[in-house]
């Protein structure tokens, strides 16, 4: 039943009424007593204004990956623009942290991932896409800690093997309920790895063509979707993570709902 799972971090500056002070601190003692190696994300413009911080992440052993330097939507940028920034966060990560965070890119909100022109960019400068196969949504204030939660373990339980699991170092639900999560996901045979212990074939590097005001819709639990329309859609798509993801979300949401009228 051995399950690995990649838990992936995303270190960025926060913009949500749920971050914690001194989280990513916190995170790192945590991850440290729970003997678990992950990948962070940095985005450079945060290393450069918490270098300390960054500089931590690094020296604890934690794989370090390109997270861009200002976080705009990646594709959103001209073409000297997404070089500019790509190299910009590369140069901040590589002061700081002493790291070189090439291969392993992530796009903010995943934006521009199936851009020829982001990839194309990437592709250049010696970079992969990393996207995820499972989340919590734990950026989404309007959640609760433990939708956050449930959510997180079900739909990496849902994908599987080589799970990529997206978190983010600020919110305060992350750091309190991130031992219950590898806690539980060990229950369930997982063994924790970093994504370059993974082959690249088990990388998504894109969602395919995404309706994102339904995905939205779906994750939220207030859309029409239901589990036969997301099968439907996850066979049209040759990589359904985002789909599997989505749905286990929404379930753990529905859960949670009924628990809690119970």
């Amino acid at each position: 039943n051995n399950m690995r799972v990649a838990l992936t971090f995303d270190a960025e500056h926060p913009d949500r009424p749920h971050h914690l002070v001194g989280s990513e601190d916190r995170l790192r003692e945590t991850l440290g007593s729970l003997e678990v190696r992950v990948t962070f994300f940095v985005q450079g413009r945060w290393a450069e204004a918490f270098p300390d911080q960054a500089r931590r992440i690094a020296e604890d052993g934690h794989l370090i990956g390109n997270h861009s330097h200002y976080h705009a939507k990646m594709n959103l940028l001209t073409e000297a623009g997404l070089m500019e920034d790509i190299k910009a966060a590369a140069g901040a990560i590589e002061t700081i942290c002493k790291r070189d965070p090439a291969p392993w890119f992530r796009s903010p909100f995943g934006a521009g991932a199936n851009d020829p022109r982001v990839r194309a960019a990437l592709d250049r400068l010696g970079y992969r896409q990393v996207l995820w196969s499972a989340t919590g949504d734990d950026w989404d204030h309007r959640e609760t800690a433990q939708h956050m939660e449930d959510a997180a373990v079900e739909s990496t339980r849902a994908h599987g093997d080589g799970a990529i699991l997206l978190f983010h170092t600020w919110p305060s639900y992350t750091h309190e309920k991130i031992a219950r999560i590898v806690a539980r996901l060990r229950d369930e045979g997982a063994t924790f790895v970093t994504v370059d212990d993974l082959d690249q074939k088990e990388i998504p590097d894109n969602f395919g063509e995404i309706d994102w005001a339904e995905f939205q819709q779906v994750i939220s639990g207030n859309g029409p979707c239901n589990h036969e329309r997301l099968a439907a859609r996850r066979a049209a798509h040759e990589d359904g993570a985002w789909v599997r993801a989505a749905a286990a979300a929404y379930a753990a949401k529905q859960a949670s709902k009924s628990t809690e009228a119970a």
